[in-house]
Order: C-alpha cells, then sequence, then structure tokens
C-alpha cells in the first residue's frame, strides 16, 4: 500500500510590489533625496538672498556680473539678478512639486476605484480619463488661464487640470497587477475590506512606479511653469518668476544679455537637477 507523501505549503512571502531589489531602491532613494535637498535649499532662499527681490539693490541699473557687489549681475530697475533667481526658483519649484503633489493624490485616487472596483465603474472612470489625455494640454491650460485671469493661482489650477490623468494611469495599471498575486487573494479569502485591501496591499505597490514618475516630472513642470510665465500668463509683476524674468531680458539681450541668460540657465539647471 502506497504511503501519501506529504504536502509542502510555502510560506507566504511579501507582496513583490512592497519591496524593490537594491537596483530598483537606489533609483527611488536618489530621486527622493535629490528632491527633498533641492526643496530645503530653496526653503532658504529669502535668507540666502543677499538683497529683495522687488526692490533696487543699489548696485545701478544693468550691472554685470561679479561688478558693484552684485555676483549675477543686475537688471534693467537695479534689482540684483541672483536674488531674483533664488526667489524665482522657488517659486518655480514648490509650484512644481504642489502640481505633482495634487496630480498624485486625484489621479492615484481615480485608478484605485478604478482598478478595484472594476466594470462600468472602471470604463467611466478611464473614459473621463482619456477624454483629458486626448485634449490638447498646452491650448487647454493657457485658454484656461486666459479665462480666469494671469496668476500663478490660476497657472497651478490650469495646469493641474491636464497632468492627473497619467498618475491615473500609472495607479491603475500597478493596482490591476496585484490584484492577481496570491497575497491579494489570501487577504480576501481572510475577510479584509476594500479599504484594508487597498491600504495594505494595493497602494505599497503602486508607490515606487509613482515616485518615479513624479520625481521626473517635477523637471517638465518647472519648464511648463516657466513657458507659461514667460507669455505673461503668470503672477504680475515685480513678482519674481524665472520665465517672466527671461522674457524682460529680451529686448536687452545684446547689449545686456546676461538678464535674460541668467534666469533662462536657471531654469535649465532647476529642471535638469530635478529630471
Amino acid at each position: 500500500m502506497a504511503v501519501a507523501e506529504p504536502v509542502v505549503v510555502p510560506a507566504l512571502r511579501r507582496p513583490l510590489g512592497v519591496r524593490l531589489p537594491l537596483s530598483g531602491r537606489l533609483p527611488v532613494r536618489g530621486g527622493v533625496a535629490v528632491l527633498v535637498g533641492v526643496s530645503v535649499l530653496l526653503l532658504l532662499a529669502p535668507l540666502l538672498a543677499p538683497h529683495s527681490g522687488t526692490a533696487p539693490s543699489g548696485a545701478g541699473d544693468f550691472s554685470p556680473p561679479l561688478s558693484g557687489g552684485a555676483l549675477l549681475g543686475t537688471d534693467d530697475l537695479g534689482r540684483d539678478l541672483l536674488s531674483r533667481v533664488l526667489l524665482g526658483a522657488r517659486a518655480s519649484w514648490f509650484s512644481a512639486l504642489l502640481v505633482v503633489a495634487s496630480g498624485v493624490l486625484i489621479g492615484g485616487l481615480v485608478g484605485l476605484v478604478a482598478a478595484v472596483r472594476g466594470g462600468w465603474v472602471d470604463g467611466l472612470l478611464m473614459r473621463i480619463t482619456d477624454l483629458f489625455l486626448a485634449l490638447p494640454g498646452p491650448v487647454l491650460t493657457i485658454a484656461v488661464v486666459v479665462a480666469l485671469g494671469p496668476s500663478l493661482l490660476h497657472v497651478l489650477l490650469a495646469v493641474g487640470i491636464v497632468w492627473w490623468p497619467w498618475y491615473a494611469r500609472i495607479v491603475r495599471g500597478e493596482v490591476r497587477v496585484l490584484l492577481a498575486r496570491p497575497h491579494v487573494d489570501a487577504a480576501r479569502l481572510a475577510g479584509a475590506g476594500p479599504l484594508r485591501l487597498a491600504r495594505r496591499h494595493l497602494l505599497p505597490g503602486a508607490v515606487p512606479a509613482v515616485l518615479v514618475a513624479a520625481s521626473l516630472d517635477v523637471g517638465n513642470l518647472v519648464l511648463a511653469l516657466a513657458a507659461l510665465s514667460f507669455l505673461g500668463l503668470g503672477a504680475p509683476p515685480p513678482t519674481p518668476e524665472l520665465g517672466a524674468m527671461a522674457a524682460s531680458g529680451l529686448p536687452y539681450l545684446l547689449g545686456h544679455p546676461w538678464v535674460a541668460a541668467v534666469p533662462a540657465t536657471a531654469v535649465f539647471v532647476l529642471a535638469l537637477v530635478a529630471n
């Protein structure tokens, strides 16, 4: 008589989406570290700026860099460009972070609900998402800002309207993959409700992909906000904004090139650091 061999049941392991291998954790941690470091530096911009960003510094109009006590020179009104660049970079950076945070919050919620509920809820939410993705983002943003009036708040609102669908797609895709994992089925059999399932087993698995996308989006948003400011759709003067500063320096590009080159270079460096 044959004796049945015992069946060895493998122990449940932590879901793959919760803990990345070392090669996957390093880029995420490095990107987050860069964002935190730049945020702390720019948070101290008012203390690091040698002069006011809106008042003349006393060095004279069109003072070239490294002269008259102005490290990066002065503009047509005698305002210190270093101070204005620091304050403008601070506004652009935290505005980009605010748009990313709102996009992750709104898009993540939409993607999570669509993936977990499925059926007609998933179809409806994804068709709304596709509608926003099909609209020309720059044209829609400019139209919203023109309709509401130029201001930094209106620019952030307009950009946020066209930015959340990307995160909805990312979160939905990640969550749908996790829904097919054995640990999610085990949690369902153990009696886990939708909220506990999402909080403990689904959202942690989507976090790495969202963090990577968000860290890459900061540089793109810095460029987008600078472009809108360059077109005159940002905060009104004399508020220091990098795009508006570059636009106001264009008439003096031949005689005093630093007035436009300094803020334009700041936009490029800020976007490069973010990416």
